[in-house]
């Protein structure tokens, strides 16, 4: 039978990225997103205008991805935001990070877990951020949910051990995406993780092939 993925952000340049090299693989795949429309791969369950920080939205899109494919093997959080910003700002930001960063990867891992108990290699890979290990100026709101989506991920790996699922994050640094060239001009993004080459890591740690790792932090952090 062939195997069912959901995508949270899938409409972001990651998120995109890791739909295409899916349908490539021949999986079925759904992405799920904030934004009412956004590009996806032809043959792709395509859930906009999802807010992931509601808990009965997650449900409902989980909901769908099932009735559109009939079961799922893996959920790969995805959505996310990032600012940088310094702890006296006028306008904190915690509460917002750790909405879009570590609410949404928590709302779509508990509505998809009923799911994915019953796959016979069920899988979670999350995006965590290499920044999150020790964090830096302007970063604190953004590292500290970033921590959070790794707890998440290390204490839902223990849980779930007498399950078929596993539980992993990616730990990336910078993407080379067209805005974190706009913010950098200066850097170079030689160095920097390419969206294709973490959508690899992500896909196997979404693959059966993966099953004797759990609980694990990967770092995918190019040559920064």
């Amino acid at each position: 039978m062939t195997r069912t993925i959901a995508i949270t952000g899938g409409h972001g340049v990651l998120g995109q990225a890791v739909a295409a090299a899916a349908v490539d693989r021949g999986l079925n795949v759904a992405v799920i997103d904030h934004a009412a429309h956004g590009a996806a791969p032809g043959g792709v369950l395509n859930l906009g205008g999802v807010d992931l920080t509601d808990a009965t939205a997650a449900e409902d899109a989980m909901a769908a991805v099932i009735g559109r494919f009939g079961h799922l093997d893996a959920l790969l959080n995805i959505a996310g935001g990032f600012v940088w910003q310094t702890v006296d700002d006028a306008e904190p930001a915690w509460a917002r990070m750790f909405a879009l960063n570590l609410t949404t990867a928590l709302n779509a891992t508990r509505a998809a877990l009923p799911h994915l108990k019953r796959s016979a290699e069920g899988r979670i890979v999350n995006v965590g951020a290499n920044a999150a290990l020790k964090s830096a100026a302007g970063m604190g709101a953004y590292a500290a949910s970033k921590a959070g989506v790794h707890r998440l991920t290390e204490s839902l790996a223990e849980e779930l051990k007498s399950t078929s699922v596993t539980v992993n994050a990616v730990l990336p640094s910078i993407l080379d995406t067209a805005q974190n060239r706009a913010d950098m001009p200066d850097a170079d993004p030689a160095k920097w993780v390419q969206p294709s080459d973490l959508a690899q890591v992500m896909l196997f740690l979404a693959s059966p092939e993966s099953r004797a790792i759990t609980g694990a932090l990967v770092p995918v952090t190019g040559r920064v």
